[in-house]
This record gives C-alpha cells, sequence and structure tokens, in this order.
C-alpha cells in the first residue's frame, strides 16, 4: 500500500510539471510578442552569476517611481505600437481591449512592480553581448500571463551570442 501512494504521489508530481512545461511551451509559440523599454539598473550580482536586473518605463509611467502602497498583484493595460512597444494606458478593469492593446499581469515584490520577472540571466562572459539592451520582450496570453524570452537593442534587434 506504502508504494503505491509513493507511486501516485510520484505520477502526480510529473503530471503537475508537464501541465506547467506544456503551458509555458504554447505561451512561447501563441503568445503575443510585447517589447518593455528597460530604465538603467545594476546589472550583476556576484551570488548568483552574471544577470541584468530588469526595471522597465511602464512601471515608472503606471506607478510614477514607486507603487500605491494600497496596489495589489493586478495587470495593466499597454497600447502597442506598430513594433509592439507597450506603453501604459490605464490599470485593467476587465473592460474590452482595443486591438492595439494587451493586458500584461504585474506583480508588487519588495513594493516594486515585476513584470514574469526582475532579471534577464545569461551565461557568464556573455555580458558584452547585452550590454546594449534597450528592450525586454515578452510573450504575452490573453490572461495576461507573461515569459520574458529575451532582451533586444535600441533598433530592436534580438540580442545575445551567435547561433
Amino acid at each position: 500500500m506504502r508504494r503505491l501512494i509513493i507511486a501516485a504521489g510520484a505520477v502526480l508530481v510529473l503530471v503537475v510539471a508537464n501541465v506547467g512545461i506544456h503551458q509555458r511551451e504554447q505561451l512561447l509559440a501563441t503568445g503575443r510578442t510585447v517589447l518593455l523599454e528597460l530604465a538603467p539598473v545594476d546589472p550583476r550580482s556576484l551570488m548568483q552569476g552574471d544577470y541584468m536586473a530588469l526595471r522597465f518605463r511602464v512601471a515608472d509611467a503606471a506607478f510614477g517611481g514607486r507603487p500605491d502602497e494600497t496596489r495589489r498583484d493586478g495587470r495593466l493595460v499597454l497600447g502597442l505600437d506598430a513594433a509592439g512597444v507597450g506603453t501604459f494606458r490605464r490599470f485593467d478593469t476587465g473592460s474590452a481591449l482595443a486591438p492595439d492593446e494587451v493586458a500584461m499581469r504585474y506583480r508588487i515584490r519588495a513594493n516594486q512592480p515585476t513584470f514574469a520577472t526582475n532579471a534577464f540571466f545569461f551565461q557568464e562572459g556573455h555580458a558584452a553581448y547585452y550590454e546594449h539592451a534597450r528592450y525586454g520582450e515578452f510573450r504575452v496570453a490573453p490572461s495576461g500571463d507573461a515569459l520574458l524570452v529575451g532582451v533586444r537593442g535600441s533598433q530592436m534587434e534580438p540580442l545575445g551570442p551567435p547561433p
């Protein structure tokens, strides 16, 4: 009986993990591409290796530099230009979105808004490939969930080592 319970638990863990992986893969494949302009931040952590700490101008526009103490996790409505660059329009109230709008989930952590993540990690020694980053590239689902998939330069070119 004990082995059956352990086996059932292991199967359940694998099912949950694989469902999460499948959802992320679907988001990468079908999510809408949204670019958010970066705001400058310190780019390194000695404990975690090379990474770029991320802050986005859209957060500054929405929260005026720091979140309202009463505001909790939620969604922003972003207007997208022809290149897919998002700018803050309003906080989401559930109203219909225009064709050039997307809702994007944010979370307040340490009294700061974050979108999907607050860091972009890269291989040690590859900092030079990313030092000119100006945009974070996200895939955004209709639910507002987002994944950071890369960073782009000032001409919106993908950054990173050659393939």
